[in-house]
């Protein structure tokens, strides 16, 4: 029982605006790294920090040069083990066409 109350569970709604910024060429790569920076900088607390490959999947699903312009996740944040786990909640309203 004490094993679920140290999981602090929270949804965030992340955007990968700035990833436009730059060249064409790694914007997916540079979505990435913002997503894990992002998280990061929400939970200092965080010695690692895990993204589940549906949210790579999702980011990498337009191809290298127009991923998502925001992503809907869950983060699990365990604060024993102090490691970050981030879920992909849903695809945003664009790609459900």
């Amino acid at each position: 029982m004490s094993e679920q109350k140290s999981i602090e569970k929270s949804i965030h709604i992340i955007p990968l605006k700035r990833v436009y910024f730059g060249r064409r060429a790694n914007r997916a790569d540079r979505a990435i790294r913002l997503i894990r920076k992002y998280l990061a900088r929400h939970y200092k607390g965080a010695e690692k920090i895990i993204i589940d490959p549906a949210i790579n999947n999702y980011v990498w699903s337009r191809g290298r040069e127009k991923p998502p312009r925001r992503v809907v996740v869950e983060v699990r944040f365990d604060k024993e083990e102090r490691v970050v786990k981030a879920f992909l909640v849903r695809p945003s309203r664009a790609s459900r066409r």
